[in-house]
């Protein structure tokens, strides 16, 4: 089975600067598990249809109607790992006056959890007693000005934030794909309720990607072909703008990838 991982050289993990020992513990994980299934009343109002999501292995299989997605692998780039307070705007982007606590400051590679395994633990900081309602991160799109040493590790992000690979099925032709994305801009997860650091005690906050959405055509009634959103395919804004809209974060003190409230 694969194990979903953060990699990141011991470098770019950068912990809370503390200066007293009167800190709790955030721990930041990730999951791909898709969310509670709407009420159907909700999900006719809307007019979308909810696409199924099933685990084999270590795939994770979206269906709806005719169409399936097999996903066999999941990756992103992500910068700027940050929780903010509540009491400010946003996080500061030269991180000098508290107002957030980072997990990671650098380019880093995130392997999203599929198949059986609901979430993946990642990074833990010290973090002094707070409320925090949002976690702000960067899709990003490695430069070689800024991010020389994350290309040498990754050659293959080169020029590209994220990438799938599977099985596209429709109407029993199937065709393996790779999808590939060089999107490149910044994610606010709202937490709601928004949640506090404790003096000694650990917090568990959880980023779920939501990729059961990512493929769902304009009209939200079946799936496209990954392969044709990528660069220059014609359903390429859809599948970004589908993306866009699928992060959220939220406690998660039981691992489970569902939020505790």
């Amino acid at each position: 089975m694969k194990t979903a991982k953060l990699i990141a050289s011991a470098a770019l993990l950068v912990l809370a600067a503390c200066s007293d020992s009167n800190t709790g513990t955030v721990n930041f994980s990730l999951t791909s598990r898709q969310a509670g299934a709407p009420a159907p009343s909700a999900a006719l109002a809307s007019g979308a249809a909810v696409p199924s999501v099933a685990t084999t292995g270590d795939s994770t299989v979206i269906a709806l109607g005719n169409d399936s997605v097999i996903v066999r692998s999941a990756e992103l780039v992500l910068r700027k790992i940050e929780l903010k307070r509540v009491e400010v705007a946003a996080c500061d982007a030269v991180m000098e006056n508290g107002d957030c606590e980072e997990f990671e400051t650098g380019a880093t590679l995130v392997t999203l959890p599929l198949g059986s395994t609901a979430v993946a633990q990642q990074v833990s900081v010290a973090a002094p007693p707070g409320t925090f309602d949002q976690l702000e991160f960067e899709v990003h799109k490695p430069s070689s000005s800024d991010d020389a040493a994350f290309i040498a590790a990754h050659p293959d992000f080169a020029t590209i934030s994220i990438r799938v690979t599977g099985t596209f099925s429709q109407a029993g032709t199937r065709t393996d794909f790779t999808f590939t994305s060089d999107v490149d801009q910044s994610e606010e997860a709202n937490l709601v309720p928004p949640v506090t650091v404790t003096e000694g005690q650990t917090l568990n906050v959880t980023l779920r990607v939501d990729i059961a959405g990512w493929f769902l055509n304009g009209a939200q009634t079946g799936l496209v072909d990954p392969a044709s959103a990528n660069n220059g395919q014609p359903n390429q804004s859809i599948v970004a703008n589908n993306i866009q809209n699928s992060f959220k974060a939220f406690e998660d003190d039981n691992h489970d990838g569902q939020a505790d409230h």
